[in-house]
C-alpha cells in the first residue's frame, strides 16, 4: 500500500493535506513541488543557525531528523524523475 504524502497546508484549517499519488497525475507533481519547497526552507533555516555559528551542539542535532526526510523525500522524487527520464 502506497504510503500517503504532504501535498501542503490547507489555507483555510491551517491543517496539513496528505494524498495518495499516481505517477505522473498532478497530486504528484503538487507532492514533488511542496517536498521541494520544503527542503529549500529547511536547509535556508539549517544554513543560517550554521552561518551564525551561535547554536549548541543539541540545537543543531534537532535539525537531523528533519534534515534526513527532506533529503529522503528528495531522493525517491529525484530517482523517480531520472528513471522515468530513461524511458
Amino acid at each position: 500500500m502506497e504510503q500517503p504524502r504532504y501535498i501542503g497546508t490547507d489555507t483555510t484549517t491551517g491543517k496539513r493535506a496528505y494524498a495518495v499519488t499516481k505517477p505522473g497525475g498532478a497530486l504528484e507533481r503538487m507532492a514533488d513541488t511542496t517536498a521541494l519547497e520544503t527542503a529549500v526552507v529547511v536547509a535556508e533555516l539549517v544554513g543560517k543557525a550554521l552561518d551564525a555559528g551561535k547554536a549548541s551542539d543539541a540545537e543543531l542535532a534537532a535539525f537531523v531528523p528533519v534534515l534526513l526526510a527532506a533529503l529522503r523525500e528528495l531522493t525517491e522524487v529525484t530517482a523517480r524523475l531520472l528513471d522515468a527520464e530513461s524511458v
